[in-house]
């Protein structure tokens, strides 16, 4: 068994490579010339063919991943050609140690695991040669070189399996972490909000305003901000300038006329049937209230939306117009022709014609052909913006001598009025320097802008006039807490004392029973239950949220039944997790002294020649 499953990564090696054939651009799976090995583990070589295949399957893995080619500079930025050689090192030292130790598989062993592999079987599930032997090409393997790394991969899996079988999560770290995760806690809460004020809040004075201010400047704090000037022009700034003529506002009309002059319609669903006599068999069925049209969609196991065919005109509905068009709303009609065969119709609305004139849609067609031309009049400007900047006019020279208007921004990355909803300006506001010169720059619209940057501003306090409201409504918050706290300090001593919620008045207080770590009341904040399990029982604590104030006590402590299912499976996952994270520190562990006792040796030159491969 532990050599089956020592298989496992080279079936899927196998099945990678057998990709090789129909992708491109990765560079050759084999290395010409005389470079041989990239590193050597005692006496065991890491082949510089097994490097080049692994580094192609981590960049097949990376292209897959991300949706696009990676370039093998990107992957060796990421490091991937350092954890590929790292690996490789590793499963070097575990078979140079397995050979010292003796460990292999016989002949027998590679044999039944090769016949295991369904890329080499036949129709017949049999071992098929010349399946294995065309698998292997397209991969870049011979047999020998095949079977090798497998018997070198089965002897490391048996060492691999015979250093992690030894390490059982020791009893009290199971126990301990099943006793943390399993516990559940009972308590009682109730809160106090500005109705258990016996006065409401008075509101601030002037002076107790500023104090709060003054002490809290750290909560009105303004962003970095860029003191920017810009000129811009957009089409929606001229277009009251642009003229449009009658004769193209009545060819756009024209060319709108399906839009304005929409014939009569129905909203109509249609039910095909294999056969004439079915159609109607069904149709007089409906009628006579045996069955619906909907029992009839639905016995062909179809939806109303399969055959539903939206609004449609006599010309869509061909030879069944005439007698669609007659039916009134609700009706069923046929059978009649269709594409599909007979059919029936349902009728769900009667749209009349609509026309649209000329002078009702004129407006409309005014703005879009204004807009159109305001556009082609800035963008046939560009090129005389881009001269005049290149010719050294600053900002406020090119708003005077063309139609761009001036205008000043302190910008940060929340704005998003005026010029700062285009992203293209954001984008250029974020990215602008005091030494750029300004350029004229599209905003997406038709419309152009250029802008200098003045100066950066970094975070400072907002000014006292500019956030009294909202410095108001914070004191309010905060006295009101207060006050609400001294209110709860008045009931903690007696709830301390065993007395129930509701005898100091808090009738509406709740009780939760056996809530665990993970889990969530509602009504409370997401970290209550965490306050909860930092408790003592009998402790009361209070809690501020928001503008009121949360009494918690922890009325009881249970620890897991051992005996419960859903506990003892809990322990089960953790010792099964616990194993295998002390597993693995242990193979590393042990891996890295066998690393240290082989000895290593890397080719730097060998590596460059498998990587220029690569580039």
């Amino acid at each position: 068994m532990a050599a089956r499953s020592g298989t496992s990564r080279i079936f899927v090696w196998i099945l990678l490579g057998l990709l090789i054939v129909g992708l491109a651009g990765f560079g050759a799976t084999n290395l010409t010339g005389t470079v041989r090995t990239v590193a050597q583990v005692g006496d065991q070589d890491v082949a510089a063919d097994d490097y080049a295949r692994a580094l192609q399957n981590e960049l097949r893995a990376l292209t897959q991943q991300r949706g696009s080619a990676v370039t093998f500079q990107e992957a060796r930025e990421a490091g991937i050609d350092q954890r590929v050689l790292g690996r490789l090192i590793l499963q070097a030292a575990l078979d140079d140690e397995a050979a010292r130790l003796g460990i292999s598989v016989g002949d027998a062993v590679v044999a039944d695991q090769i016949a295991e592999i369904s890329a080499f079987q036949g129709p017949d599930g049999e071992l098929d040669r010349e399946a294995y032997r065309f698998a292997l090409e397209n991969a870049g393997l011979t047999e020998a070189e095949f079977e090798a790394d497998l018997r070198a991969e089965t002897s490391r899996g048996i060492l691999q399996d015979a250093v992690r079988a030894a390490t059982p999560a020791p009893d009290p770290y199971v126990d301990a972490l099943t006793d943390f995760v399993g516990e559940q806690r009972s308590f009682t809460w109730a809160r106090l909000g500005t109705d258990a004020l016996e006065t409401p809040v008075p509101a601030p004075s002037e002076d107790e305003l500023r104090a709060f201010y003054d002490e809290n400047t750290d909560r009105f704090m303004r962003p970095e901000t860029k003191r920017i000037t810009y000129a811009w022009l957009t089409p929606e700034m001229i277009v009251d300038e642009v003229e449009v003529d009658e004769e193209a506002l009545r060819d756009l009309y024209e060319d709108r006329g399906a839009q304005y002059r929409q014939p009569e319609r129905r909203l109509v669903e249609r039910l095909a049937y294999p056969d004439e006599a079915a159609a109607r068999e069904a149709r007089e069925a409906i009628e006579a209230g045996e069955t619906s049209f909907e029992a009839e969609v639905e016995a062909r196991d179809l939806s109303l939306s399969d055959i539903d065919l939206g609004d449609v005109t006599r010309r869509k509905l061909g030879d069944a117009a005439d007698a669609v068009f007659a039916a009134e709303t609700g009706e069923v009609v046929g059978p009649l022709p269709s594409s599909l065969g007979p059919a029936l119709y349902r009728v769900n609305a009667r749209l009349a014609a609509q026309e649209t004139s000329f002078e009702e849609a004129e407006p409309e067609l005014r703005d879009e052909l204004a807009a159109d031309r305001a556009r082609r009049v800035i963008a046939n400007q560009v090129d005389s913006f881009d001269d005049l900047l290149a010719g050294g006019a600053r900002l406020e020279e090119l708003a005077d001598e063309t139609e761009m208007a001036l205008g000043e921004i302190e910008w940060h990355e929340d704005m998003s009025e005026g010029i700062a909803a285009y992203e293209a300006f954001r984008d250029a506001a974020e990215a602008v320097t005091e030494e750029d010169f300004p350029e004229i720059e599209a905003l997406g619209d038709g419309g152009v802008f250029a802008l200098r940057l003045d100066e950066v501003v970094p975070p400072a306090p907002a000014p006292f006039e500019e956030v009294a409201g909202r410095a108001a409504l914070l004191w309010e918050e905060q006295e009101t807490r207060t006050r609400l706290t001294e209110r709860a300090e008045d009931l903690t001593d007696d709830l301390r004392a065993g007395r129930s919620f509701a005898s100091v008045g808090l009738d509406d207080a709740t009780q939760i029973e056996g809530v665990t770590r993970d889990g969530f009341v509602e009504g409370l904040p997401r970290d209550t239950v965490e306050t909860v399990f930092g408790m003592d029982p009998g402790e009361v604590r209070i809690v501020p949220d928001g503008a009121s104030v949360l009494i918690l006590r922890l009325d009881d402590v249970e620890a897991p039944d051992p005996q419960a299912e859903d506990i003892s499976g809990l322990r089960a996952q953790i010792a099964q997790q616990g194993a295998a994270g002390l597993a693995d520190d242990l193979l590393e562990t042990y891996a890295r002294e066998v690393q240290s006792r082989a000895g290593v040796t890397i080719d730097q030159a060998a590596l460059n020649a498998v990587h220029a491969n690569f580039q």
